[in-house]
């Protein structure tokens, strides 16, 4: 065995039992709901021509944005991306998933932090403002939805960038 293969295998040994320490530290402080989610997060892209669309910032610095495709006052499609931690990208895929669906005036009573705690099966405390963020993005999606059908002149002028 070469000098470089040894050295190779270390690496990834070393490399594989970090990963493994990390996994269960997030076991212990996450439910496996949250996890899955960071991990697999649902509904994570960007849509473009969003009838609907939010960009807000966090209070830790996170940003999420929102986009909604709606179609007889019912959500038909919808996205969110973020540059936060796993916990905002949990957050904003169960606030999606809750709206997907649903009418304007149901995604507007269904999407709340609390929804979207009880369905993570919780966040520790330092988290749930990722939770805040993901439900307040959705709010100001739906209101941006709402004004958009009042003036839907000013859609045209919007730019909603899409990468």
């Amino acid at each position: 065995m070469t000098a470089n293969k040894v050295k190779d295998e270390d690496l990834e040994k070393f490399a594989k039992e970090l990963q493994d320490q990390i996994m269960s530290q997030l076991r212990q402080q996450y439910s496996a709901e949250v996890i899955d989610r960071w991990q697999n997060p649902r509904n994570f892209k960007r849509i473009e021509n969003p009838d609907g669309y939010a960009q807000v910032k966090g209070s830790c610095g996170d940003s999420m944005e929102m986009f909604l495709k709606i179609e007889d006052d019912r959500i038909i499609d919808c996205g969110f991306f973020t540059d936060g931690c796993g916990t905002t990208i949990a957050c904003g895929s169960i606030a999606t998933e809750v709206a997907q669906g649903k009418s304007f005036i149901e995604a507007l009573a269904l999407v709340s932090a609390d929804e979207i705690l009880k369905r993570l099966g919780g966040l520790p405390e330092e988290d749930v403002h990722c939770a805040l963020l993901a439900a307040e993005t959705m709010r100001r999606a739906l209101a941006d939805y709402l004004f958009q059908k009042k003036q839907s002149w000013k859609k045209l002028y919007r730019k909603v960038e899409v990468e």
